[in-house]
Protein backbone atom coordinates (compact mmCIF):
# COMPACT_ATOMS: atom_id res chain seq x y z
CA UNK A 1 0.00 0.00 0.00
CA UNK A 2 1.52 3.68 -1.27
CA UNK A 3 1.58 5.83 1.56
CA UNK A 4 2.52 9.16 -0.25
CA UNK A 5 1.18 9.23 -3.91
CA UNK A 6 3.19 12.68 -4.78
CA UNK A 7 6.41 10.34 -5.05
CA UNK A 8 4.72 7.79 -8.13
CA UNK A 9 7.09 8.33 -10.77
CA UNK A 10 9.16 10.51 -9.13
CA UNK A 11 13.11 10.43 -10.37
CA UNK A 12 15.31 9.20 -7.71
CA UNK A 13 18.86 8.36 -7.09
CA UNK A 14 20.15 6.24 -3.98
CA UNK A 15 24.06 6.14 -3.17
CA UNK A 16 24.92 2.69 -1.44
CA UNK A 17 22.18 1.08 -2.94
CA UNK A 18 23.04 -2.53 -3.09
CA UNK A 19 22.97 -3.50 0.32
CA UNK A 20 21.33 -2.11 4.36
CA UNK A 21 19.63 1.23 4.40
CA UNK A 22 19.83 1.79 0.66
CA UNK A 23 18.69 -1.30 -0.33
CA UNK A 24 15.78 -0.53 1.73
CA UNK A 25 15.27 3.00 0.40
CA UNK A 26 15.25 1.43 -2.78
CA UNK A 27 12.72 -0.75 -2.20
CA UNK A 28 10.68 1.48 -0.15
CA UNK A 29 10.51 4.19 -3.15
CA UNK A 30 9.69 1.61 -5.36
CA UNK A 31 7.07 0.60 -2.93
CA UNK A 32 5.48 4.25 -3.49
CA UNK A 33 6.10 4.11 -7.32
CA UNK A 34 8.66 5.85 -7.81
CA UNK A 35 11.49 5.01 -10.28
CA UNK A 36 14.59 4.14 -9.04
CA UNK A 37 18.44 4.07 -9.94
CA UNK A 38 20.71 3.13 -7.14
CA UNK A 39 24.64 3.79 -7.11
CA UNK A 40 27.14 0.98 -5.67
CA UNK A 41 31.26 0.46 -5.91
CA UNK A 42 30.55 -3.57 -5.32
CA UNK A 43 29.61 -4.38 -8.51
CA UNK A 44 29.02 -8.16 -7.68
CA UNK A 45 26.26 -7.01 -4.85
CA UNK A 46 24.76 -4.83 -7.16
CA UNK A 47 24.20 -7.02 -10.19
CA UNK A 48 22.33 -9.60 -7.39
CA UNK A 49 20.09 -6.70 -6.44
CA UNK A 50 19.40 -5.66 -9.51
CA UNK A 51 18.69 -9.77 -10.83
CA UNK A 52 16.61 -9.57 -8.28
CA UNK A 53 14.78 -6.73 -8.37
CA UNK A 54 13.17 -5.61 -11.63
CA UNK A 55 11.63 -2.89 -11.45
CA UNK A 56 14.46 -1.22 -10.61
CA UNK A 57 15.31 1.50 -13.68
CA UNK A 58 19.28 0.55 -13.56
CA UNK A 59 21.92 0.29 -11.59
CA UNK A 60 25.20 2.13 -11.86
CA UNK A 61 28.69 0.70 -10.27
CA UNK A 62 30.37 3.80 -9.26
CA UNK A 63 32.56 4.77 -6.16
CA UNK A 64 31.29 8.09 -4.98
CA UNK A 65 34.73 8.85 -3.64
CA UNK A 66 36.18 9.76 -6.88
CA UNK A 67 34.47 12.74 -8.65
CA UNK A 68 34.95 11.74 -12.57
CA UNK A 69 33.11 8.69 -11.85
CA UNK A 70 30.42 10.29 -10.10
CA UNK A 71 30.16 12.66 -13.03
CA UNK A 72 30.20 9.89 -15.57
CA UNK A 73 27.46 8.16 -13.41
CA UNK A 74 25.24 11.33 -13.68
CA UNK A 75 25.85 11.58 -17.57
CA UNK A 76 23.91 7.95 -17.48
CA UNK A 77 21.16 9.33 -14.99
CA UNK A 78 20.49 11.86 -17.76
CA UNK A 79 20.14 9.19 -20.99
CA UNK A 80 18.11 7.43 -17.68
CA UNK A 81 16.08 9.88 -16.79
CA UNK A 82 16.70 13.00 -18.22
CA UNK A 83 16.77 14.85 -14.71
CA UNK A 84 16.34 13.71 -11.04
CA UNK A 85 13.67 14.47 -8.49
CA UNK A 86 15.32 13.39 -5.47
CA UNK A 87 19.13 12.70 -4.07
CA UNK A 88 19.36 10.12 -1.11
CA UNK A 89 23.44 10.34 -0.58
CA UNK A 90 23.42 6.91 1.39
CA UNK A 91 26.94 5.53 0.60
CA UNK A 92 29.09 5.60 3.51
CA UNK A 93 31.71 3.43 5.32
CA UNK A 94 32.90 3.22 9.05
CA UNK A 95 36.34 1.73 10.42
CA UNK A 96 36.16 1.19 14.26
CA UNK A 97 40.05 1.97 14.95
CA UNK A 98 41.41 3.77 18.63
CA UNK A 99 42.26 7.21 17.56
CA UNK A 100 45.88 6.74 18.38
CA UNK A 101 46.11 3.60 15.89
CA UNK A 102 44.30 5.84 13.46
CA UNK A 103 46.15 5.89 10.05
CA UNK A 104 46.16 9.44 7.86
CA UNK A 105 45.64 7.26 5.05
CA UNK A 106 42.10 5.61 7.24
CA UNK A 107 41.11 9.27 7.84
CA UNK A 108 41.16 10.36 4.25
CA UNK A 109 39.58 6.77 3.12
CA UNK A 110 36.44 7.25 5.28
CA UNK A 111 36.42 11.29 4.55
CA UNK A 112 36.57 10.49 0.98
CA UNK A 113 33.33 8.23 0.79
CA UNK A 114 31.19 10.30 3.09
CA UNK A 115 31.96 13.38 2.88
CA UNK A 116 33.28 13.96 -0.25
CA UNK A 117 30.91 11.54 -1.88
CA UNK A 118 27.93 13.24 -0.51
CA UNK A 119 29.48 16.66 -2.02
CA UNK A 120 30.06 15.42 -5.48
CA UNK A 121 26.76 13.64 -5.95
CA UNK A 122 24.49 16.53 -4.25
CA UNK A 123 26.32 18.88 -6.82
CA UNK A 124 25.74 16.75 -9.95
CA UNK A 125 21.94 16.69 -8.55
CA UNK A 126 21.46 20.18 -7.80
CA UNK A 127 22.87 21.23 -11.26
CA UNK A 128 20.03 19.15 -12.59
CA UNK A 129 17.77 20.11 -9.95
CA UNK A 130 18.20 23.65 -10.57
CA UNK A 131 17.09 23.48 -14.20
CA UNK A 132 13.63 22.53 -12.94
CA UNK A 133 13.78 24.41 -9.87
CA UNK A 134 12.23 22.04 -7.48
CA UNK A 135 14.50 19.29 -5.75
CA UNK A 136 15.00 17.19 -2.66
CA UNK A 137 18.33 15.98 -1.70
CA UNK A 138 18.42 13.90 1.53
CA UNK A 139 21.63 12.57 3.58
CA UNK A 140 22.31 9.76 5.74
CA UNK A 141 24.38 10.69 8.64
CA UNK A 142 24.42 9.60 12.05
CA UNK A 143 23.89 10.16 15.63
CA UNK A 144 27.92 10.12 15.23
CA UNK A 145 27.65 13.58 13.40
CA UNK A 146 25.70 15.11 16.39
CA UNK A 147 27.86 13.96 19.38
CA UNK A 148 31.38 12.32 20.31
CA UNK A 149 31.70 8.32 19.55
CA UNK A 150 34.94 6.61 21.07
CA UNK A 151 36.56 4.68 18.57
CA UNK A 152 35.42 6.82 15.38
CA UNK A 153 36.67 10.27 15.18
CA UNK A 154 37.07 10.05 11.15
CA UNK A 155 33.19 8.51 10.96
CA UNK A 156 32.24 11.12 13.95
CA UNK A 157 33.84 14.12 11.49
CA UNK A 158 33.13 12.75 8.50
CA UNK A 159 28.60 12.70 9.29
CA UNK A 160 29.45 16.20 11.29
CA UNK A 161 30.22 17.21 8.06
CA UNK A 162 27.20 15.50 6.08
CA UNK A 163 25.10 17.37 8.75
CA UNK A 164 26.56 20.73 7.85
CA UNK A 165 26.29 20.83 4.04
CA UNK A 166 22.84 19.12 4.29
CA UNK A 167 22.01 22.74 6.13
CA UNK A 168 23.98 24.78 4.16
CA UNK A 169 22.32 22.91 1.00
CA UNK A 170 18.94 24.24 2.37
CA UNK A 171 20.07 27.84 2.88
CA UNK A 172 21.01 27.92 -0.37
CA UNK A 173 18.81 26.46 -2.94
CA UNK A 174 15.71 27.70 -0.39
CA UNK A 175 12.63 28.45 -1.48
CA UNK A 176 12.77 25.29 -4.73
CA UNK A 177 14.61 22.69 -2.93
CA UNK A 178 14.68 21.21 0.27
CA UNK A 179 17.44 19.21 1.69
CA UNK A 180 17.79 17.31 4.96
CA UNK A 181 20.36 14.45 6.99
CA UNK A 182 18.29 11.55 8.66
CA UNK A 183 20.69 10.78 11.34
CA UNK A 184 20.29 6.53 12.38
CA UNK A 185 21.86 5.31 15.42
CA UNK A 186 22.29 1.71 15.84
CA UNK A 187 20.93 -0.08 12.55
CA UNK A 188 21.48 -3.63 12.05
CA UNK A 189 22.79 -3.15 8.69
CA UNK A 190 25.48 -6.22 7.29
CA UNK A 191 28.23 -3.10 7.64
CA UNK A 192 27.09 -2.52 11.39
CA UNK A 193 27.46 -6.63 11.81
CA UNK A 194 30.36 -6.73 10.29
CA UNK A 195 32.12 -4.72 13.35
CA UNK A 196 30.66 -5.89 15.78
CA UNK A 197 30.15 -9.15 17.91
CA UNK A 198 26.73 -10.67 19.21
CA UNK A 199 27.46 -9.93 22.64
CA UNK A 200 28.51 -6.04 21.61
CA UNK A 201 25.35 -5.80 19.90
CA UNK A 202 22.76 -7.22 22.79
CA UNK A 203 25.09 -5.22 25.21
CA UNK A 204 24.11 -1.62 23.08
CA UNK A 205 20.34 -2.31 22.80
CA UNK A 206 20.47 -2.29 26.49
CA UNK A 207 21.79 1.53 26.35
CA UNK A 208 18.98 2.47 24.09
CA UNK A 209 15.54 3.06 25.92
CA UNK A 210 13.78 1.16 23.06
CA UNK A 211 15.98 -1.67 23.99
CA UNK A 212 16.77 -2.56 20.38
CA UNK A 213 18.61 -1.58 17.14
CA UNK A 214 16.29 0.02 14.03
CA UNK A 215 15.99 -2.17 11.12
CA UNK A 216 16.70 -0.28 7.96
CA UNK A 217 13.33 -0.32 6.69
CA UNK A 218 12.47 1.82 9.65
CA UNK A 219 15.15 4.34 8.59
CA UNK A 220 13.65 4.15 4.49
CA UNK A 221 10.25 5.02 5.97
CA UNK A 222 11.88 8.08 7.02
CA UNK A 223 13.37 8.99 4.08
CA UNK A 224 9.94 8.52 2.45
CA UNK A 225 8.50 10.91 4.43
CA UNK A 226 11.28 13.23 4.45
CA UNK A 227 11.22 13.16 0.57
CA UNK A 228 7.44 13.51 0.55
CA UNK A 229 4.62 16.57 0.26
CA UNK A 230 3.64 15.58 3.75
CA UNK A 231 6.93 16.78 4.84
CA UNK A 232 6.85 20.00 2.57
CA UNK A 233 7.88 22.30 5.36
CA UNK A 234 10.95 20.54 6.49
CA UNK A 235 14.29 21.72 5.24
CA UNK A 236 17.58 22.14 6.70
CA UNK A 237 17.11 19.74 9.71
CA UNK A 238 19.39 16.81 11.03
CA UNK A 239 16.66 13.92 12.04
CA UNK A 240 17.81 11.34 14.58
CA UNK A 241 16.00 7.91 13.95
CA UNK A 242 18.06 6.52 17.21
CA UNK A 243 15.26 4.87 19.70
CA UNK A 244 16.00 7.35 22.37
CA UNK A 245 19.92 7.44 22.15
CA UNK A 246 20.51 10.90 22.03
CA UNK A 247 17.79 11.80 24.24
CA UNK A 248 19.95 11.66 27.56
CA UNK A 249 21.18 9.62 30.16
CA UNK A 250 18.67 6.94 31.59
CA UNK A 251 18.83 5.91 34.25
CA UNK A 252 18.34 1.97 34.78
CA UNK A 253 17.96 1.83 38.66
CA UNK A 254 16.21 4.37 40.11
Amino acid sequence: MRSYRDLENKRVIITGGASGIGLATSQRFLDEGARVVIFDWDEESLEKVLSENPRLSGGINVDVSKQKEVEDAFKRIDEIFGGIDILIANAGISIRSPFLDLTFEQWSKVLRVNLDGAFFCAKEAISRMAQQRQGNVLFTASTNGLEGHPLYADYNVSKAGVILLAKTIALEFAPWLRANAVCPGYVLTPMQKAEYTQEMLEKMNTDIPLQRQASPAEVAALFAFLASDDAAFITGQAIPIDGGETSGLMLKDL
